[in-house]
């Protein structure tokens, strides 16, 4: 987008009265079309605001044949998206199947402030290296949900850097202390004496001007992401734009079945991961836990989900149907034969077996303590946390669970084992 082409920030503020340019001339009742996509869309959401509009946003829609813009804006703070990322990005790709076209926003900018959204300190900004190398995989990953082909992609770099100090005063200015001081983590930050940054109100007010520059019809995020949105929709009026609807999606919970999803609770299943890896871990969720996932991340219809409920209550092993998720999963992230071969490996394993495919890794040194061994075979993140393994009865060499933390390996051809999911063939010299 052309900086140009942007709103001016002087802009008078839209008339309240009709700010949201959406009227009740509009065809209705809904057509059973419209009513469908609502049915879609609502789907599992925590929260469609505001419905009512939302409805007539479709119902324009659909007599005018100019589909709506819909945006999902995420900063690169990592380099790999997990299953928890996917629960909006589904919600994307049901949209774009029903035609309207998605913008899948990379935060290049935004990310230099760092959101603060859930955060009880600040969070720590990235350097423009850091944003560049884990916005390079962010739209590849986000590709194996989304149709690449009929999604825009965009960096909110493209409006947020011409604004320079002078447009930053002036957008500072489109809000207040008060309304900031209404986020939930920035008022318990405060209560609690815990620092908040002046750069941090900065983070809604830029992620509301996204909303402004691309002209979105609606917006998707986590249930943390509520107020930042909101202040696109104000913003949005401000600018004499219709105000946007939001769709808030709720966080994924992760392996433990407590913590929201997450690389650094190491509860996660990231979807650039081998197949049996995904398949294994998805195995490992609770019973109950199988339908919180079954209705954020399958694409089977609530019917059908409703099916495999009333068949489990008759009888039928609730391991079967995770099975089945477990396998779309792993089909839409790598490929149906892959699927096939997971659940094989699975078997397998679960036999006591050795899964086909494992790292094969050749070391020196030896004799090696356990705990340089696991480290250096990649099995831990270090010795001190490979030897609480050993200590918690996670180790195995050649199927044999290894007890003594003191103890020294002597050369030799060996497989590994941490846990339940993690193998290494190990030749050490």
């Amino acid at each position: 987008m052309d900086p140009q082409s942007q709103p001016a920030l002087e802009q008078a503020p839209a008339d309240s009265a009709n700010s949201s340019g959406l009227t009740a001339a509009l065809p209705l009742p809904l057509s059973d079309r419209v009513q469908e996509a609502l049915a879609i869309t609502r789907r599992g959401a925590d929260e469609l605001l505001i419905e009512a509009e939302f409805a007539l946003k479709l119902a324009r829609a659909e007599s005018s044949g100019i589909p709506l813009r819909i945006k999902l804006g995420l900063d690169p703070t990592a380099p790999d998206l997990h299953l928890g990322h996917t629960v909006v990005l589904n919600k994307m790709r049901q949209l774009q199947d029903l035609g309207h076209n998605v913008i899948f926003l990379i935060g290049d900018f935004t990310s230099m402030i760092g959101d603060p959204s859930g955060r009880n300190v600040t969070r720590p900004p990235l350097t423009k290296e850091q944003i560049e190398h884990n916005a390079a995989t962010y739209f590849k990953q986000a590709s194996l949900v989304l149709d690449a082909a009929r999604t825009e992609i965009r960096y909110n770099s493209e409006w947020c850097d011409p604004l320079g100090a002078r447009g930053m005063i002036e957008l500072a200015s489109h809000s207040t202390v008060a309304r900031m001081m209404e986020r939930d983590d920035f008022s318990k930050r405060f209560k609690a004496n815990t620092p908040i940054s002046v750069h941090e109100f900065l983070y809604p007010l830029m992620q509301g001007y996204d909303s402004v520059a691309l002209k979105s019809d609606l917006e998707l995020g986590g249930t943390d992401q509520k107020f930042n949105l909101l202040v696109g929709r104000e913003l949005q009026k401000d600018y004499g734009q219709e105000p946007q609807c939001i769709l808030t999606m709720p966080l994924l919970e992760g392996l433990d079945g407590i913590e929201k999803m997450s690389k650094s609770k190491n509860n996660y299943i990231g979807i650039t991961e081998p197949a049996n890896v995904m398949f294994a871990k998805v195995m490992s969720i609770s019973d109950v836990m199988m339908w919180r996932y079954y209705e954020l991340l399958s694409f089977h219809s609530l019917a059908e989900i409703d099916g495999f409920k009333d068949a489990v209550a008759v009888g039928k092993n609730p391991r079967d149907v995770k099975v089945a998720l477990a396998q779309e999963i792993v089909t839409r992230f790598h490929s149906a034969q892959a699927a096939v071969d997971a659940l094989a490996d699975f078997v397998n394993r679960s036999k006591g077996g050795i899964p086909d495919n494992i790292p094969e890794v050749t070391l020196g040194g030896a004799p090696l303590g356990i705990g340089q061994l696991l480290k250096q075979a990649n099995l831990c993140a270090s010795s001190s946390e490979a030897l609480r393994m050993v200590e918690q009865g996670g180790v195995r060499i050649d199927g044999n669970m290894i007890s003594d933390k003191g103890l020294k390996v002597q050369a030799g051809s060996m497989v590994l084992q941490v846990g339940k999911r993690k193998f290494a063939r190990v030749t050490l010299a």
